[in-house]
C-alpha cells in the first residue's frame, strides 16, 4: 500500500524576486514561516507558481535546498522537478532526493509534448531515478499534453508514482482517472475552483495557488470535507470563488504575485515573459482580498 504524501492543502508557493532579478530569500523565508504557522499541510517549491521554468539550474537547486532546510520537516516539501527535457528532470529529481525533499511534482513534458507511450516512458524514467514518491502533474492548458486516465492506470503500478495533481479542469476525465487508479494513486485537485468536486471523487486535497494568501482557509475547505462537513466545505468553496477566479484572470502566477507582494512578502517582480498585473485587475484583486479579511 502506497503512503499518502499529504491530506489537505499544499501551497504551490510563489518565489519572491528582487529588483535585480534574483530570488528574495528573506521574503521567501517569511512566507514559508507564515504558511506553516497558518496550518498549511505541505509546500510545493519551484512549481508553475514558483516560476520554476525560468530559474537557472543553480537557482532551482538552491531554492529547493533552501526550502527543505527552512521547513525542517514540519510539513512535507514537494519539489518541482519536471521538465520537457527528461534527462534534466531525472538529474534534478536525484538532487531533490539527496537533499531531503519528501516528494517530487513532475509535470508532463511541455512544448515538445509526447505520445501517451512517451509519457509512460518519461514518467517511468523519472520515477525509477527517485527514492521518494512522485506526483504526476497534468495541466494540458500549459503543456499541450494531456495525461489520459488509461495512461495514469499504467503508471499507477509503479511503486514510486503515488499521486496525480489534476489541473485539466475536465471533471469527467478526472472521474475516469479516479475509477481506473482507485487504491493505487492518490488524487489532488490542481484547480482551486474544483477542490470540492475533486474531493467528491475521492481526492485527498489540493495543490493550491489560493493558499498562498489563505492557507488556513484553503486547508479548512479540505479538512471539513474529510471530516464529513460537506456543507461547510462547499460553502467555503463558493464563498471564495470570485477571489479564485480573479487569481486566474491573468496568467498564473501574475495575480498571486501581486497579492503576496501587497501582503509584504517581497515586491511584485516577475521574470519575463511574465509581466506585472494590469492595474484594473489588481484593484479588483486587492478589493476582494480586503473583503476576505486578508491583511495588507
Amino acid at each position: 500500500m502506497k503512503k499518502t504524501i499529504f491530506t489537505g492543502a499544499a501551497t504551490a508557493i510563489v518565489t519572491p524576486m528582487n529588483e535585480f532579478g534574483g530570488i528574495d530569500y528573506e521574503s521567501y523565508a517569511r512566507l514559508i514561516e507564515w504558511q506553516i504557522s497558518s496550518g498549511i499541510d505541505a509546500i510545493v517549491a519551484a512549481g508553475t507558481t514558483g516560476e520554476g521554468s525560468t530559474l537557472t539550474d543553480e537557482e532551482h537547486r538552491e531554492l529547493l535546498k533552501f526550502t527543505v532546510d527552512k521547513v525542517k520537516g514540519r510539513v512535507p516539501v514537494i519539489a518541482g522537478t519536471g521538465s520537457n527535457d527528461i534527462a534534466y528532470a531525472v538529474d534534478l529529481t536525484k538532487y531533490a532526493c539527496s537533499i531531503g525533499a519528501d516528494a517530487m511534482l513532475v509535470v508532463s513534458p511541455y512544448y515538445n509534448k509526447a505520445t501517451q507511450g512517451g509519457l509512460i516512458k518519461s514518467f517511468t524514467a523519472v520515477a525509477d531515478a527517485s527514492d521518494k514518491p512522485v506526483i504526476l502533474y497534468n495541466v494540458p492548458s500549459r503543456t499541450g499534453c494531456n495525461i489520459l486516465p488509461e495512461t495514469c492506470s499504467v503508471l499507477a503500478d509503479h511503486p514510486n508514482i503515488c499521486a496525480i495533481k489534476e489541473a485539466s479542469g475536465n471533471i469527467s476525465q478526472i472521474a475516469k482517472t479516479a475509477q481506473l487508479t482507485e487504491g493505487r494513486m492518490d488524487l489532488y485537485s490542481g484547480n482551486d475552483d474544483q477542490i470540492v468536486p475533486v474531493m467528491s471523487l475521492g481526492g485527498k486535497g489540493v495543490i493550491s495557488v489560493l493558499s498562498n494568501i489563505l492557507p488556513r482557509e484553503t486547508s479548512e475547505i479540505c479538512k471539513s470535507y474529510l471530516k464529513g462537513d460537506v456543507k461547510k466545505s462547499m460553502r467555503m468553496q463558493l464563498d471564495y470563488l470570485e477571489l479564485i477566479d480573479t487569481l486566474f484572470c491573468e496568467v498564473n502566477p501574475i495575480p498571486v504575485k501581486a497579492a503576496t507582494a501587497a501582503m509584504g512578502y517581497g515586491k511584485n517582480y516577475l521574470r519575463l515573459p511574465l509581466t506585472p498585473m494590469e492595474k484594473k485587475n489588481e484593484e479588483k484583486l486587492l478589493n476582494l482580498m480586503k473583503k476576505a479579511g486578508i491583511a495588507f
